[in-house]
């Protein structure tokens, strides 16, 4: 490969082509398209832009290694994996860097998925040669039956923008585990992290068991791709409408599909909890990845008890926020995505407050100098919310916080439950017992007690509802990329009559 076929990225060499096969390649139209830095709106690189003829060889070369890499055994995966991860670790602030220039999070936060990206790594590496089957006799005693898992096959995993790498260790960790090839296909907006971890593990693996496809248009990967019957298996990460839209188009040959898609997370603080606490909380489960997470606190369901003291201490917290680029280490809040996310926020903003929200911090865009080339947005509270208002029932992915009151416990858990999502939830509260009963009442499918963080490699992660289908990370989550085969034999145990 000569010198061409790479780009540098401040300071950092990226190579610009697809990875299909083992080999970085360019794209077979020749097409290229344009990388952007959202806090400065200018382009960081042009990477080899794929498409449908692209995706069609990358699973060519995911399906014709499937046999063989199925075949390698479970300490063998586990050994690449750990590498994977020590090499992941050693290059953390490289791909710190290229988190923050190409998605906006300041460094902070991007060595945090770094981290969390990598224990992905750690944590599959130790699940890989422990993923049991079972054996037990049929209930007469004749036979035994014995369960063994074995790859699902040829997998397309689809990452979202906002955690260019966690988001793709979540879904290439367990499929390199279980035993099966993978075509990625990186966020248009984010894929120079994958560009580079690619490089990082590639000579890890043979030919054809990874293979990364940037491109500007999605759907000329997945639609091809879902149309061919090779493919086993997809899982997206996403908008719960292009969530559906995969889901009915892997019905014409049932691959198995995992979805993790959008969020309304309920905040519920009730009158006993600890406020310094909740606010702690609050902060985080609203601000982390400038409010661009699944996860990310939706509606603030408040005691009416405290509601005074919360709403004005969290615009009083939210405040001090910081805007800037997110290689500065004074930054707080970095940009959104596009300028285009930071309109649709701004409107919510703007409606809610025509309908009687009363805003108490942000709610603005910047017009400083030194902001005016970014999609910044500041930290923003709107007390006086009702649950009729679009920002109360729309998924905000920015750094709003809308809150609701509530007077008895029944109405905490039916403002929370009143939306068609069901992912992340939380509750603050000093009694366990109705902390536990919170998480019963509650239809999501993760609940953080007394916690504004819940993601970890060791839980599984997934949603209800229109929130998605299956689990990432845990036990679980290697489950999501294999199928179980029984196997019986007569029972040696029971004597021949």
């Amino acid at each position: 490969m000569n010198s061409t076929d790479y780009t540098e990225v401040h300071g950092i060499t990226i190579p610009t082509g697809l990875y299909i096969n083992g080999e970085h390649t360019p794209a077979h139209a020749g097409n290229t398209f344009a990388i952007t830095n959202p806090a400065t709106g200018h382009t960081l690189a042009h990477l080899a832009d794929a498409k449908s003829t692209d995706a069609l060889a990358a699973l060519t070369s995911a399906h014709n290694a499937q046999e063989t890499w199925a075949h390698t055994t479970t300490r063998h995966r586990a050994e690449i994996l750990r590498e994977a991860y020590t090499r992941t670790q050693a290059h953390a602030e490289e791909l710190a860097t290229l988190i923050t220039l190409e998605m906006g999070k300041n460094l902070t936060e991007a060595h945090a998925e770094v981290r969390y990206g990598a224990e992905y790594l750690r944590w599959f590496s130790e699940e890989a040669p422990r993923h049991y089957g079972n054996t037990l006799p049929t209930p007469e005693g004749t036979h035994l039956i014995t369960t063994i898992h074995k790859p699902v096959g040829p997998s397309l995993l689809l990452t979202p923008w906002n955690f260019p790498l966690a988001m793709a260790t979540r879904k290439l960790a367990p499929a390199i585990a279980a035993g099966c090839t993978s075509i990625l296909k990186p966020a248009e907006h984010t894929p120079l992290t994958l560009q580079y971890f690619t490089h990082l593990i590639a000579d890890l693996l043979p030919a054809g068991v990874l293979n990364t496809l940037p491109t500007s248009t999605p759907a000329d990967i997945s639609e091809p791709l879902l149309a061919d019957a090779r493919l086993r298996k997809i899982s997206f990460t996403g908008s719960t409408r292009v969530g559906k839209q995969l889901a009915a188009a892997a019905t014409k040959h049932l691959q198995r599909t995992s979805l993790e898609l959008g969020g309304n997370a309920p905040f519920i603080i009730f009158e006993d909890a600890n406020l310094d606490a909740a606010l702690t909380g609050a902060t985080a489960a609203k601000l982390r990845n400038i409010g661009q997470a699944c996860t990310a606190a939706n509606r603030f369901i408040v005691h009416e008890s405290l509601l005074e003291e919360f709403s004005t201490r969290l615009a009083e917290l939210f405040r001090t926020q910081r805007l800037g680029n997110g290689l500065n280490p004074n930054t707080d809040l970095g940009p959104l995505i596009t300028p285009t996310a930071r309109e649709r926020i701004h409107t919510l903003v703007t409606d809610a407050i025509s309908q009687g929200a009363q805003l108490l911090a942000g709610g603005y865009i910047p017009t400083n100098p030194e902001l005016a080339e970014g999609a910044y947005y500041p930290a923003t509270v709107l007390s006086n919310v009702t649950p009729d208002m679009d920002i109360a029932r729309t998924e905000i992915f920015g750094p709003v916080a809308p809150i609701l009151s509530f007077a008895t416990e029944n109405q905490a858990y039916a403002l929370a439950n009143d939306t068609e999502y069901g992912l992340a939830s939380y509750v603050y509260t000093a009694d366990t017992a109705r902390a536990l009963r919170a998480a019963g009442h509650l239809h999501y499918g993760m609940a953080g007690l007394n916690m504004g963080v819940i993601s970890n490699a060791a839980a599984p992660f997934g949603g209800i509802k229109s929130s998605g289908l299956g689990r990432e990370g845990g036990a679980e989550g290697i489950e999501e990329y294999t199928e179980t085969q029984y196997i019986t034999l007569p029972n040696p145990h029971v004597a021949t009559p």
